[in-house]
């Protein structure tokens, strides 16, 4: 079981399609990293179905949020969207639905449920995974340290991206956020203070 603070993203796009009252719901769900991308996509969906009424998305990437009702009333879509992946503690995803009108008024409760079930019913059969969030460290080392580091690196399952070997010896390393901290404070206690850190 997953820690619930750890947020997740999807592994691929995965669809739903619903008909409530003859009108037809096509959902998806997909991993996306930014508003630019999410536009891309929506603007694709628009092209493809030219007889759809609404093409209505939400948004959680990188901080950013959208939610987009396309002329339904307002809070009746893309808000219940967003609500739902803010539910499930995911980030990186972007949900889409697009909505034929099969000439029967829904409501705005009957609208909210509609966009909702359509993402959730997606989402159901959505492959999760964790986001591991990484971090990027330089270190400068003598070189009389720089096997002692190595081996730290490869131990706590770090990787080394880059090495300069100059006066210092300049190693660059990428590891999971969490164990940052407890990593530097091996090295300063192994290297007794003589491994520099730079920005």
């Amino acid at each position: 079981m997953l820690p619930t603070s750890m947020p997740q993203t999807l592994r691929t796009a995965v669809h739903s399609d619903l008909v409530i009252k003859k009108s037809r719901f096509i959902g998806c769900v997909q991993p996306m990293s930014d508003r630019a991308s999410a536009q891309a996509v929506v603007e694709q969906l628009r092209r493809a179905h030219p007889g759809a009424a609404h093409v209505c998305w939400a948004l959680l990437a990188g901080g950013q949020s959208a939610a987009v009702d396309d002329g339904e009333p307002s809070g009746t879509a893309g808000r219940p969207m967003l609500d739902v992946l803010r539910h499930q503690d995911l980030e990186g995803v972007l949900a889409t639905v697009v909505r034929y009108f099969g000439g029967v008024k829904l409501g705005a409760g009957g609208l909210v449920r509609a966009y909702t079930d359509a993402v959730a019913q997606a989402l159901t059969q959505a492959e999760k995974v964790a986001i591991q969030r990484m971090c990027t460290l330089r270190c400068a080392a003598p070189y009389a340290l720089e096997g002692m580091v190595r081996r730290q690196i490869e131990a706590s399952g770090a990787e080394l991206v880059s090495v300069e070997h100059g006066s210092l010896v300049v190693m660059q390393i990428q590891l999971p956020e969490p164990q940052t901290a407890a990593f530097v404070d091996t090295l300063n206690e192994n290297g007794q203070g003589r491994i520099g850190w730079l920005d």
